[in-house]
């Protein structure tokens, strides 16, 4: 049973409200479509030109919030601005109406007596229509600050009413689809992509004071490498060659190593064919950063301390509210071998040599294991299942199976490991570094044992790069590197539940 039909809907019944709503939308339509035609019978351009405004909405509320209606009143303040109709009510020769711009909302006060034959324009105007204006600020008997309109000019005719219940929309996926949309009528929503900005500007200006370098790698790659994950295939016809869309920058920035760079970062776009859900989007913004001579410990105080700045800026504070419970960013974070995660979490120690008695376990716990799997998978999935779900504070996961980590330094007292961390806020993996792989022996050895595995099946194993086994050859300095998803730092520093909600345009299933 459908949740329609728990409610006694029936599809038939559902069709026919669609219907009705369709017909209204189009009647609304044709009334726009009436009156854009008589304004331009009238000369009235309805899509005009520009306007210069020079103020906005907030600025005024703010600076003028203080001002009585008696000062404004004795020292008149002129205000010019721009922007979309949100709410009118018309008094047959006066209207008040609310315009919004891109810092907020402002009442406006629109008279026929002073517009005189203007206000034939205002008898036209729809709510979402774009419009300019020139004024001056009073109060009105509510003491609300408001511009009493001396001149309006019509911007853009809005033709498409704005949806009136748009806060209460169950179906999200409209919301995401017409982001144009749901910034118009949730302006709560716009600031989720202004702290975006303010993170990603904290974190460019972070990196430069430490000396790093913004570098930008090729999008297109003739081998995806840098992570394991399926990529996005096309081809290109002049070169007659198959390329992919980054999966990663890694290979390509731990090249600039090679070649004599310190310290480079590169922020910008991966690109992983898998599935899409409130963690994961096909399109994504990723961090990337390596340093010469340095390690992943250094690169756990780093990352601490670069996400302590970001988290001030943004909020102020180091207590991000997140759902139901409150993040304490305060440094120092626990870190914690993967292995003792699990043991913590029940799993004996005995499976973690023997992937059959690994298998057996988790099937024991009714877990899914794929055929064929490697024992460092089985222990990532038996991870995700036990310890992930409690990784709610800031906590670094360290020392990880080397079979998950082929381009990681592997521990000098123990080479089934390697040294990587991830970092786990909200039960989600938000950065995963390590010391990185520079013996190109051994780089060439973990690339030859991937290839086996995607030979047998496993479709996100890495392929063998031999041009980076070649610049490795030339010889890498020690290094540390790091990467660190955008999107889901800003689903924490805005208490966002899926990652479509930081996302401007997401990637939706095509519309019917």
């Amino acid at each position: 049973m459908t949740a329609f039909q728990e409610y006694g809907l029936t599809y038939d019944f559902l069709f026919i409200i669609f219907l009705i709503a369709m017909e209204e939308i189009n009647e609304l339509i044709e009334q726009r479509i009436r009156k854009l035609e008589e304004l331009r019978q009238a000369g009235v351009e309805p899509f005009g030109g520009s306007f210069y405004a020079e103020d906005h909405a907030t600025d005024l509320q703010d600076k003028f919030s203080a001002v009585s209606k008696e000062t404004l009143e004795a020292s008149p303040v002129a205000a010019s601005l721009a922007g979309r109709i949100v709410a009118m009510r018309d008094f047959g020769k006066a209207a008040f109406a609310h315009i919004q711009d891109a810092t907020g909302r402002i009442q406006v006060y629109l008279r026929k007596d002073i517009l005189n034959e203007k206000y034939s324009l205002v008898k036209k105007l729809d709510i979402g229509d774009i419009i300019g204006l020139n004024g001056k600020l009073f109060r009105t008997k509510t003491n609300e600050l408001t511009v009493e309109v001396n001149d309006v000019v019509l911007l853009t005719k809005s033709l498409r009413p704005l949806p009136e219940k748009w806060h209460g929309l169950k179906d999200v996926e409209t919301r995401y689809r017409q982001r144009y949309v749901d910034l118009i009528v949730n302006p709560e929503v716009k600031q989720a992509f202004v702290k975006r900005s303010i993170i990603i500007k904290a974190i460019r200006d972070f990196l430069e004071a430490k000396g790093f370098i913004e570098v930008e790698t090729p999008m297109m790659q003739p081998i995806p490498g840098g992570a394991t994950a399926r990529p996005f295939k096309t081809h290109h016809n002049a070169l007659d060659a198959d390329l992919y869309l980054r999966i990663a920058p890694e290979l390509y920035l731990k090249r600039l190593l090679v070649g004599g760079y310190e310290r480079v970062y590169e922020l910008n776009r991966n690109f992983r064919n898998e599935g899409i859900s409130t963690k994961h989007n096909p399109e994504f913004s990723m961090l990337e950063f390596y340093i010469a001579y340095r390690d992943y410990n250094f690169l756990m105080s780093l990352t601490e301390e670069l996400i302590v700045n970001i988290t001030e800026k943004t909020l102020g504070t180091l207590k991000a509210p997140y759902g139901d419970d409150i993040i304490d960013l305060t440094p120092p974070w626990p870190r914690v071998p993967m292995l003792e995660a699990l043991m913590k979490k029940g799993v004996p120690e005995e499976i973690f040599d023997d992937s059959e008695k690994a298998v057996a376990w988790a099937k024991e716990n009714r877990m899914v294991i794929e055929k064929g799997a490697s024992l460092g998978k089985i222990l990532d999935e038996i991870f995700k299942e036990k310890v992930e779900p409690d990784l709610i504070q800031p906590t670094f996961i360290i020392d990880h199976p080397v079979e998950l980590s082929p381009l990681a330094k592997r521990k000098s007292d123990n080479p089934g490991l390697v040294e990587r961390f991830e970092l786990f806020v909200t039960s989600r993996e938000i950065a995963n570094a390590f010391s990185e792989l520079n013996d190109p022996m051994d780089q060439r050895e973990r690339f030859l044992k991937q290839v086996e595995a995607k030979a047998g099946g496993d479709e996100e194993a890495h392929s063998m790069d031999e041009d980076f086994v070649r610049a490795l050859e030339y010889g890498m300095p020690p290094a540390a590197g790091e990467g660190i998803g955008i999107d889901r730092l800003v689903m924490l520093l805005t208490n966002s539940q899926s990652i479509r909600d930081v996302i401007l345009f997401p990637q939706l299933k095509p519309e019917q």
